[in-house]
C-alpha cells in the first residue's frame, strides 16, 4: 500500500440517508483496491452507516473520528466525522425533512474539512432536492450549494465516463429555454472555460469540439440558423483567440468522435444532449465533477433511486467510478498548480 501521503483524502458526504447513497459507499469501499489510492472520511451520521453495514451484511468496523486527519484509511474500517445523530433505523424510500436536514448538514461539514484543508477533495452521494426543501433550505441542487458555500464565482459541470469528457453550457432548463439562451458571447465564454479546466487537469494541449444544435449541423441553414448565426462565429472569435476548438460539429457524430480521441473533450449545448450521450455509453459508470471549487468535486450520475433504496441491490459500480476519477484528477490539480 502506498503511503498516506501519496494517498488522496476524500471527504465522502452520505447524501439522503433514505436512499441508496450509503449503500453505494459502503459497497465501494469494501472493494480491495480501493485504499492503495485514496484515504476516505465518511460525512453523516454512523448509525445510518450501521444500519447500511447490517443491510449489505458488511461485517467491519464503523470508526466515529472528530476530524478527517484522524482517519487511517484501512479496509475493513470504515472512519466516519458525525454530522447528526438520528439514534433509530431509517425510512427508506421515502421524502423526509429529516433526512433533507441530515444531508445538508454533512455536505456542510465537508465543505468545511476542505476549507480547512484537512481533505483533499470531496465526493457526494446523491440528495433529494424535494427533502432538501422540506427541510428548509433554499439551494435546488448539490452544484449551486457548494458555490454558494464555498463562494465560488463560477462553477462548470463535467461528465467523465472512460475518456470521453463532456462540459455543459446550459444545464437545468426547458430545451426552448436552452436554446434561447445561446449567443456568441455565451457560447464563447464556455469554450474558453472547457479549455482552461482542461489545462488545470493536465492538459497542456487541449482541443474542445463544440457540438451542433441542429440535425446535421444545420446543413447550412437548411435544418436551423444557430449553427451559422451563433455556434460558428463563437468557434471562429475562440480559434481568432487562440484556442484550439472545432465545429460545430453533428451532435451524432461528436461525442463517438471525442471517445476515440479526435478532441480532448466536448462542449454540450443543452442538458440531454451531453447526458444521453454518456449514459448511453455507461449509465451507471458515468461521473460528475464539479470544477470552479477550491477542491475537485465528484459525484454519481443518478439520483437516490428511493424505488430500490433498502433493498441491498443497488449498484455500486457508478460510486467506484466517482471515486477512481476523484482521486485521479484531485491528483492532477495538484500537480499543475
Amino acid at each position: 500500500m502506498n503511503s498516506h501521503q501519496e494517498r488522496v483524502r476524500i471527504g465522502i458526504t452520505m447524501g439522503d440517508p433514505g436512499g441508496i447513497g450509503p449503500e453505494i459507499i459502503v459497497k465501494s469501499l469494501a472493494e480491495t483496491g480501493v485504499y492503495e489510492k485514496i484515504i476516505p472520511v465518511l460525512y453523516g451520521d454512523p448509525e445510518v452507516f450501521r444500519q447500511t453495514a447490517h443491510l449489505v451484511q458488511w461485517h467491519g468496523h464503523i470508526k466515529v473520528i472528530e476530524n478527517a486527519r484522524e482517519a487511517v484509511g484501512e479496509l475493513g474500517v470504515l472512519d466516519v466525522v458525525a454530522t447528526s445523530n438520528v439514534g433509530h433505523p431509517m425510512d427508506y424510500g421515502k421524502v423526509s425533512a429529516k433526512a433533507g436536514d441530515m444531508a445538508v448538514k454533512a455536505i456542510m461539514a465537508v465543505i468545511e474539512a476542505a476549507k480547512n484543508q484537512d481533505i483533499a477533495a470531496i465526493n457526494t452521494a446523491p440528495i433529494n432536492k424535494e427533502a432538501v426543501r422540506k427541510a428548509g433550505y433554499h439551494y435546488p441542487g448539490h452544484t449551486e450549494m457548494l458555490a454558494e458555500l464555498f463562494c465560488a464565482d463560477h462553477v462548470v459541470t463535467m461528465f467523465v465516463v472512460e475518456n470521453l469528457r463532456v462540459f455543459f453550457l446550459t444545464r437545468h432548463h426547458p430545451l426552448k429555454e436552452a436554446i434561447a439562451l445561446l449567443t456568441i458571447d455565451r457560447v464563447y465564454e464556455g469554450i474558453e472555460q472547457g479549455i482552461r479546466y482542461l489545462q488545470n487537469l493536465g492538459f497542456s494541449e487541449p482541443c474542445l469540439a463544440v457540438a451542433a444544435l441542429n440535425p446535421h449541423g444545420g446543413e447550412n441553414g437548411l435544418i436551423g440558423s444557430e449553427e451559422h448565426d451563433i455556434l460558428a462565429p463563437a468557434v471562429s472569435k475562440a480559434q481568432a483567440a487562440g484556442l484550439s476548438v472545432v465545429g460545430p460539429v453533428p451532435a451524432d457524430a461528436v461525442f463517438y468522435q471525442a471517445r476515440q480521441g479526435r478532441y480532448t473533450g466536448v462542449l454540450s449545448l443543452y442538458h440531454d444532449q451531453g447526458h444521453i450521450a454518456t449514459k448511453t455509453l455507461d449509465f451507471n459508470g458515468t461521473v460528475s465533477v464539479t470544477l470552479g471549487l477550491p477542491v475537485i468535486r465528484t459525484s454519481v450520475d443518478h439520483g437516490t433511486a428511493f424505488d430500490i433504496a433498502g433493498k441491498g441491490v443497488a449498484d455500486a459500480h457508478g460510486q467506484s467510478e466517482a471515486l477512481r476519477v476523484c482521486s485521479e484528477l484531485a491528483r492532477l490539480t495538484r500537480l499543475t498548480t
